[in-house]
């Protein structure tokens, strides 16, 4: 029995997406990263009010958006290997569960919104509360951003033949869905369980 040698285009490895789509998702990462630093150095300026806001925080709320972001990100992969192969039903499937599974992270955000502002932990209560706003806030501005961003994967799904470029773009796509999640399992250790 003979196996022949496998085509160099088969075997070639490449980073999915454009080129400048990794520029500006690792300038998205940069700006987080900063957020991140600024927030730990105003944490351990006062400890103890850092710590005392962060047990108001619904950690059950953050499990479920922790969860519900993993699940999406599962299904872009799904979706990204049914285009490859042509699965186009698989992939649509796939990228509308994802969008649901958005959906379902931006009601959690707003529900948890709405009751740390009824129970007075508003931006303004005190430095905990206004860091957890403006990180949240711009992660969930990142979240309605990547439902676009889903919204024209799941165009694509559409498509008979995708153009080498087009699924570049595509791929680029996934990976804004990805950093989104990747920013979330930060976010979430940080804001909620970290003491």
């Amino acid at each position: 029995m003979t196996v022949s040698a496998p085509t160099a285009q088969a075997t070639a490895r490449r980073v999915p997406g454009e080129n400048g789509t990794w520029v500006f998702l690792f300038g998205d990462m940069l700006v987080f990263g900063t957020f991140f630093a600024t927030f730990m150095v105003e944490r351990a300026r006062v400890p103890e009010i850092f710590d005392a806001s962060r047990k108001t925080l619904h950690t059950g709320v953050g499990v479920a958006n922790t969860l519900v972001l993993l699940t999406s990100s599962l299904c872009v992969v799904i979706a990204l290997g049914a285009l490859r192969t042509g699965a186009r039903h698989i992939a649509r499937s796939a990228v509308l569960a994802a969008m649901v599974c958005g959906g379902i992270f931006v009601l959690l955000k707003v529900f948890e919104y709405y009751s740390l502002v009824t129970q007075g932990h508003g931006v303004g209560a005190n430095h905990f509360y206004l860091y957890y706003y403006i990180l949240t806030g711009v992660h969930l501005f990142h979240v309605c951003v990547g439902l676009a961003v889903l919204t024209f994967l799941l165009t694509q799904t559409r498509r008979h033949d995708i153009s080498e470029t087009r699924m570049a773009v595509v791929e680029g796509g996934a990976c804004f869905w990805h950093l989104v999640d990747l920013l979330w399992v930060v976010l979430f250790p940080l804001l909620y369980l970290v003491a």
